[in-house]
């Protein structure tokens, strides 16, 4: 994640800041540019456009901005919103007052996934400017007490906001014997359905991408229900670690995909951090034998997976050590064997393509 600074006073602003601590300047993040404004009653000027709060900085603490002139073909409820509100296509009502204060750490999560995706360069689509376009689902199954499944179907992406509850989203974690669960994590993994969908199997690049795909991760048109049911009776078949990155990628190829694409964003957006901030391991001043000094660069988008993955390896070592000096679990708890960095290396290249050709 980009590290943001005040344009005022030049002091270091969080993501989710609507003001600066230091000098206390109302600001927005503007998306376009990946920046702060600072904010002249509630507006700002970037390019000779107007850009003005969201309309639900007060109700989802949201410091997006967004442009004054709406674009028509949006819905007439979510006009007023930004990009990432925009995309949310049901929620729940302004009387369920439990599940509404679970959407507020929901939606961040969300603006930090989208925040990525544009960096990125992948395209957004939003559901209301085109059939199959990205649309999130962020309901509630404590409230109404109906069961929501979290997952992806023809782009409409569903969350379950009760996962935002700490004790909730562990004993879930605990339960399914996860190392890992998130609610960005979840963003992640099933905005992977979605790109999977519109960049491999029917999108301009499907022709060069499908083959390879299906090579790597395995048919996709293999039975779904089927494969749940399997992987919920048996569980992961012995071995997995060889040629998966988790046990839940070996249910079915497109959450084999999705767990990949959902790793590659979790190293790509914690890697940029981590340069955002200035570190670097020295090699010379480390206690182990380290190769050289470990310096994330600006863009990997001419490197291959492997360079990107190298720095990693010893990035994720220190933090996961940082993580464990305060008596909690390693930040990244998985392995990389061979044919995982070949799927990585996938989906980096469909990524980086896209991005090139948009």
């Amino acid at each position: 994640m980009r590290a943001f600074a005040c344009p005022v006073c030049d002091s270091f602003v969080a993501f989710e800041a609507d003001h600066c601590t230091e000098c206390q300047t109302a600001l927005g993040l503007h998306l376009p540019s990946r920046n702060m404004l600072a904010l002249d009653e509630g507006a700002a000027l970037h390019a000779g456009s107007r850009w003005i709060r969201c309309n639900q900085h007060r109700t989802l603490a949201c410091n997006w901005l967004t442009p004054e002139a709406q674009d028509p073909g949006s819905p007439a409820g979510h006009r007023g919103r930004c990009l990432a509100g925009s995309l949310i296509r049901r929620e729940p009502p302004a009387d369920d007052t439990l599940a509404r204060e679970k959407l507020i750490p929901t939606t961040v999560a969300l603006r930090r996934l989208v925040f990525q995706l544009a960096d990125i360069g992948l395209p957004i689509e939003p559901y209301w400017h085109v059939d199959g376009g990205l649309a999130f689902d962020l309901l509630s199954s404590r409230s109404t007490g109906e069961k929501v499944i979290i997952g992806h179907a023809r782009g409409v992406i569903t969350i379950d906001v009760v996962e935002s509850l700490d004790d909730y989203r562990e004993s879930l974690r605990v339960r399914l014997g996860e190392p890992y669960r998130t609610m960005l994590g979840h963003f992640r993994h099933e905005v992977g359905h979605y790109y999977q969908n519109v960049l491999v199997e029917t999108g301009t690049g499907a022709d060069t991408y499908l083959e390879e795909c299906r090579r790597l991760f395995g048919d996709e048109r293999a039975g779904y229900s089927e494969a749940i049911d399997r992987h919920y009776t048996l569980g992961a078949p012995a071995g997995w670690e060889a040629t998966f990155i988790s046990e839940y990628a070996t249910m079915h190829p497109w959450e084999d995909f999705a767990e990949c694409f959902a790793h590659y964003l979790h190293i790509a957006d914690t890697m940029d951090t981590a340069r955002e901030a200035g570190m670097v391991l020295h090699a010379d001043r480390v206690r182990f034998n380290a190769p050289r000094d470990i310096v994330a660069l600006e863009c990997y988008d001419d490197e291959p997976i492997e360079r990107m993955l190298f720095d990693w390896k010893w990035m994720s070592l220190f933090f996961n050590r940082v993580n464990t000096a305060m008596g909690k679990n390693p930040l990244y708890p998985f392995e990389i064997p061979e044919p995982v960095v070949q799927k990585l290396g996938f989906v980096h290249k469909v990524i980086r393509d896209t991005a090139r050709r948009r």
